[in-house]
């Protein structure tokens, strides 16, 4: 085996148990139980669990269910809903190639999310939003139609807001304003900075930052957490994406929080147990358990 497929080390436990505000054990190795448990060791005690298409959704809320420790969102990811609308030729997503199924697939799709989202143990309505990464304008019109149904979703049954944001903070910003944003909103591995930090803090929307945060490229990032208010301030994984430094580029898993809670630390220039205690009440508040 590789040695950047190799799980990394454990870190040394948070003193403070704190939440990963976003993972997705499905997409990682192991049993739920031993993820859970790997984490649990090292102090990180709650995750939450985030759908991107129905399946994934579903599994969420089936998992929050099962585990007292996991807490369930539900959406369509950006990149989903342009799919289920135009089709998906090459089949790059994980259900493989698809014939799209126009608006009223989309609806459907909709729809579920929405009876999923009542449900008690489904504590957000995400991931949704923007991604014009790899998406055309035909594509932007379909996500914009999504993520402006989510937001409504979420508003209706009282649940937090999830976005995932990639080169569209512009248009993410204005979408909320229009629609009116949920009572707690929450961008996902926050990807502005220190100015979109400060626009973000008014609106009062958590940031939720991620390993990507140590990464030597990323001091736009860096710049941003050091003037987030620090009641806005959540911590992640995007499990299993966004490794931590020094483990960039292998598999990463909610065990490996505290390696980011320390480097966010050493940001604010506050001590771990301070922070992780911050972060604990944060994450609770924003999704309400």
């Amino acid at each position: 085996m590789p040695s950047n497929a190799e799980a990394p080390p454990l870190p040394d436990p948070l003193r403070v148990p704190v939440a990963d505000s976003h993972t997705h054990l499905d997409m990682q190795s192991g049993t739920v139980e031993e993820g859970l448990a790997k984490a649990a060791s090292v102090g990180v005690t709650t995750v939450v669990q985030v759908g991107c298409d129905l399946s994934g959704s579903r599994w969420a809320a089936e998992t929050a269910a099962a585990y007292d420790a996991v807490h369930a969102t539900v959406a369509l990811h950006p990149n989903e809903a342009p799919r289920i609308v135009h089709g998906d030729p090459d089949g790059w997503s994980r259900q493989g190639a698809r014939e799209g199924g126009g608006e009223g697939a989309l609806d459907e799709a909709l729809a579920e999310i929405d009876r999923l989202a009542a449900l008690s143990q489904v504590k957000g309505v995400g991931e949704t939003g923007l991604d014009h990464f790899r998406t055309g304008p035909e594509g932007i019109a379909a996500q914009e139609l999504s993520f402006r149904a989510h937001i409504e979703i979420a508003k209706r049954h009282g649940k937090a807001l999830v976005i995932h944001d990639r080169d569209a903070h512009a248009d993410v910003l204005r979408i909320l304003k229009e629609e009116g944003a949920p009572e707690r909103t929450v961008f996902h591995c926050y990807s502005g900075d220190a100015e979109m930090a400060a626009v973000c803090a008014r609106a009062g929307y958590y940031m939720s930052f991620a390993g990507n945060m140590t990464f030597k490229n990323a001091q736009p990032l860096r710049d941003a957490l050091a003037v987030a208010p620090l009641e806005l301030v959540l911590v992640e994984t995007d499990a299993p994406f966004l490794t931590p430094v020094p483990y960039r580029g292998r598999p990463n898993a909610p065990y490996l929080i505290p390696v980011t809670v320390r480097a966010m630390a050493a940001v604010r220039g506050l001590d771990e147990d301070v922070l992780a205690t911050a972060l604990s009440a944060n994450t609770a508040r924003a999704f309400d358990y």
